[in-house]
């Protein structure tokens, strides 16, 4: 399982505790000191943004992506996915900017766009694109669908 921009590492230690071993990476240098110890995780600081993929060739059964959003990722994230693994992404979209930040649109999904990213890739088991309350008012989009092939 890689959890993609893993921030603190909340679902990193939820995956690792149900006995799934989880790859975690995050820009933050102080992330692999955050999950060391942790039965099954292994963690590294990387710029996904400005640098090459970290996991070239790698492919992973599941895949977390929660308040995060860098386009020019979701090809490589779909490849990274092994045959039957399952995507799991939610993060901001566009009517967010009401609710706060995010604002920028770079980093708001348009309507539909995660549908559109797994189009023709993916088998789409559940889709959301609404205004939740908890744990603070925000405009999202979410998804999980399964590498089929």
């Amino acid at each position: 399982m890689l959890d993609l921009a893993s921030g603190n590492g909340r679902h990193t230690r939820h995956f690792a505790a149900l006995g799934h071993p989880v790859a975690a990476v995050d820009r933050d240098p102080a992330l692999p000191a955050r999950l060391a110890g942790i039965p099954g995780v292994t963690a590294r600081t990387a710029d996904l943004e400005g640098a090459p993929w970290p996991y070239p060739g790698e492919r992973f059964a599941g895949i977390v992506v929660v308040n995060y959003l860098h386009r020019p990722l979701i090809p490589l994230l779909l490849a990274a996915l092994a045959p039957g693994g399952v995507l799991i992404y939610e993060t901001f979209a566009a009517g967010n900017e009401r609710y706060g930040r995010p604002s920028n649109p770079a980093f708001l999904l348009q309507p539909g766009e995660l549908l559109e990213a797994v189009r023709h890739r993916l088998r789409v088991i559940a889709y959301e694109d609404l205004t939740v309350a908890e744990p603070r008012p925000a405009r999202i989009q979410r998804i999980c669908a399964i590498n089929s092939r």
